[in-house]
């Protein structure tokens, strides 16, 4: 493997490693409990409509139990709006996300980081604990707190990945980026176990056990976080990394014996009426540098509209659009799927949704790698989105059988998964580091929130789609729009596919004359 793969690990220190630890943590708290509510939904739905339907409380009257417990006459209204929930919580995240973005340029992100995943946690709480231990069964209840849950965790993502990219260079980003925007799917895996082991006690105790973790998670990022190297006297290097900052110039230099020192007193001596006529030059020039280096430490941050310009952020954000909406559909309605296209319990559904998010962290972290040894991510990304595809084709006709099903499952989810980490986080980073910015540090968090903004309305969109589509028309139809939304990916990489393509190849060709 070359140098460039492997050999810039040895540049980082125990505090990269911390960071790397807490930001990683603290998503995976958050998409666990996110995935709460996906894992749930059976319970949820059951639980929204009368006895005839979900076979409870016979004793009571058709009008007692439905003005008593539930919302819908049935599971079909039920399973539109738990849809509906999932496109009010996408869309609110959405405007969220560009949103925080601008204010995590602007504020420590370490407060707007704790408060959103501190916040978020206590909602969730209410939503789904509070609410069923106090029988309160509310249509525009539950909207109202989803929009908060929204807005609230849409503050997460955009620090992270900020935080993520003033410790780590380019160099080697994509391979460590890549192994760190696992954090959703670990959280994903962590938030179906966590719920299907607590599920028979009511799905109320799967709120409670994600909702108290993240909160702590939130206290521990609040007083353990460093959101800059500076803050621990380390200096940021544009490309190789992180570098001690040395406060003498002259602390490497080897001891000069008596002699020498005799020659350079004798020297000293005949240039001091230079020196002095050069002292006033050298104050100014003192005065100049510490000037730039207090506009290094504080620098500015660009707004809004010109971090939509920058070049790839709208094409990128864009194919992110279609991409999210496949991803999240898989994220908020797998278990679902599952437990009713094959008849699967609802804690073995669960389970077994979780090789989808395995086939995301290993797509994720070797497509990262293999775009860092290339130094190009849009063809790594256009072969993945291709053969995606095809996955998506395979899965769609699955049988009914578990080990087959999860060898699908964890395919479809190298090629989906894999391909929209790299674009929420290692992509996110190189946009918002990129050389049009001319020095300013302070876009990576616009930048991310930009995208995944964009991302998250598709998404929004998405969801409702999806669980309109499968009631008129059944799940065959919704993996045929899975499978035309990552063709608009492509699409919309094209561009930027073709610049790379073209680069590589005169790459190659300079290459080849030179020899």
């Amino acid at each position: 493997m070359p140098p460039s793969c492997c050999g810039y690990l040895s540049q980082y220190t125990h505090h990269h490693l911390v960071v790397f630890l807490l930001t990683f943590f603290s998503y995976v708290l958050l998409h666990a409990s996110r995935k709460t509510f996906s894992n749930v939904k059976v319970s949820i739905s059951a639980q929204w409509t009368p006895s005839v339907q979900n076979g409870s409380a016979p004793a009571f009257s058709p009008g007692e139990t439905w003005e008593d417990h539930h919302m819908f006459a049935d599971e079909k209204q039920a399973t539109l709006f738990l849809g509906a929930l999932d496109s009010i919580f996408l869309f609110s995240y959405a405007v969220g996300l560009y949103l925080s973005g601008v204010i995590g340029d602007r504020v420590n992100l370490r407060y707007v980081l704790s408060f959103g995943l501190c916040g978020s946690a206590a909602v969730e709480f209410v939503f789904g604990t509070l609410t069923e231990w106090l029988h309160i069964y509310n249509i525009f209840l539950y909207c109202g707190l989803w929009v908060v849950n929204g807005l609230l965790q849409s503050a997460v993502w955009p620090c992270v990945v900020a935080v993520m990219g003033n410790w780590f260079g380019k160099q080697g980003r994509g391979f460590v980026f890549g192994l760190w925007s696992a954090c959703a799917s670990v959280g994903n895996i962590l938030g179906a176990f966590l719920a299907s082991s607590v599920l028979k006690y009511g799905y109320e105790y799967a709120f409670l056990v994600t909702s108290v973790v993240q909160f702590a998670g939130g206290i521990v990022v609040f007083f353990g976080l460093l959101t800059s190297p500076k803050e621990v006297g380390l200096s940021s290097e544009s490309e190789t990394g992180l570098s001690a900052v040395e406060t003498d110039s002259d602390s490497h230099r080897p001891l000069i014996c008596c002699e020498e020192e005799e020659e350079e007193k004798a020297e000293a001596e005949e240039e001091e009426e230079e020196e002095e006529k050069e002292e006033e030059e050298a104050e100014v020039v003192v005065e100049e540098a510490a000037d730039d280096e207090a506009l290094a430490e504080t620098p500015r941050a660009i707004s809004f509209c010109q971090a939509f310009c920058l070049p790839g952020v709208l094409p990128y954000s864009l194919a992110y659009a279609c991409l999210k909406l496949v991803n999240y559909s898989f994220f908020f309605w797998l278990p679902f799927y599952l437990s009713n296209n094959f008849g699967w319990k609802e804690a073995e559904a669960d389970r077994l949704s979780v090789w989808y998010d395995v086939g995301g962290i290993i797509g994720g972290t070797v497509q990262g790698l293999i775009s860092d040894c290339m130094g190009k991510r849009a063809p790594v990304l256009a072969i993945s989105l291709v053969l995606a595809m095809g996955a998506l084709v395979g899965y769609s006709n699955s049988p009914n059988d578990k080990v087959i099903n999860s060898a699908l499952l964890a395919t479809t989810g190298f090629f989906i998964g894999g391909p929209s980490n790299m674009i929420s986080s290692a992509i996110s980073a190189d946009l918002g580091r990129q050389e049009a910015l001319r020095g300013s540090q302070e876009a990576l968090a616009t930048v991310t929130g930009i995208v995944d903004g964009t991302g998250s309305i598709g998404a929004a969109i998405g969801q409702y789609l999806v669980s309109l589509i499968e009631s008129k028309l059944g799940w065959m139809c919704v993996f045929y729009f899975f499978i035309v939304m990552t063709g608009g990916s492509i699409v919309f990489i094209t561009p930027l596919l073709l610049k790379e393509v073209r680069s590589m190849w005169r790459d190659r060709q300079a290459l080849r004359r030179q020899l």
